[in-house]
């Protein structure tokens, strides 16, 4: 496949992707005032599970991966949000949580967490993990962000916006040059883009329940 066929093909996921987030964000926008009791550290405590998933993930895919480029992006992945894990926990004890109680493995894994492990090639792992998940959590995160500021917690807010954010950028364009490295053939983007849809899928169905307990606008990873 050509670099003109491999561009048209991101292009064309990333146009489908968009039009799932715009839904997704409209419905975090919506949800984020009308939920009385929702506020900053009850969606930090959500955020822990998504961030620990997310480390837990890229760990997993690391250890088959054969292309050396995408095992140490998946190993800089990780770190990544294990270092989120970390932040985030420091700013919930810092606004006076208890966090010794908490146990984000609580309830067992999120059915994304399930598929996402279950994903077995290379181009089917970038398109749905460092592509469309990490392209979903920019815009959970800018939502939730908004949210922080609302609340009158300008900390939290920067805490996203100048260290969170731009590591979920990173993983989201590294995603985009893997996927024009490594989704060469008919057989690949087709399954790059049955995973992608399937993330989007999953994420709309989360939300969804998320909306109806009320914590609809909570960040991504």
């Amino acid at each position: 496949m050509s670099q003109t066929e491999a561009r048209k093909f991101v292009e064309e996921l990333e146009a489908e992707n968009k039009e799932a987030l715009s839904r997704i964000q409209a419905v975090a926008t919506t949800s984020k005032s009308g939920a009385e009791a929702l506020s900053v550290p009850r969606l930090l405590k959500l955020a822990l599970k998504n961030e620990l998933e997310a480390s837990e993930i890229a760990a997993w895919w690391m250890i088959d991966t054969p292309e050396l480029d995408v095992k140490m992006s998946l190993a800089r992945q990780c770190g990544d949000e294990a270092k989120h894990f970390r932040l985030i926990n420091e700013r919930m004890s810092a606004l006076y949580i208890d966090t010794t109680g908490i146990d984000p493995r609580s309830g067992g894994p999120t059915p994304l967490f399930d598929y996402l492990k279950g994903l077995k090639t290379t181009a089917e792992r970038v398109a749905a993990g460092q592509f469309t998940r990490e392209g979903l959590a920019l815009v959970r995160n800018e939502v939730f962000i908004d949210f922080c500021e609302a609340s009158g917690d300008p900390i939290t807010a920067s805490l996203y916006r100048e260290v969170i954010q731009p590591d979920e950028k990173h993983h989201h364009e590294l995603g985009r040059k893997l996927l024009l490295r490594y989704a060469l053939d008919k057989t690949s983007r087709e399954a790059a883009r049955a995973a992608s849809r399937q993330v989007l899928v999953l994420a709309e169905e989360a939300q969804e329940i998320a909306r109806m307990k009320g914590f609809a606008c909570g960040p991504g990873c």
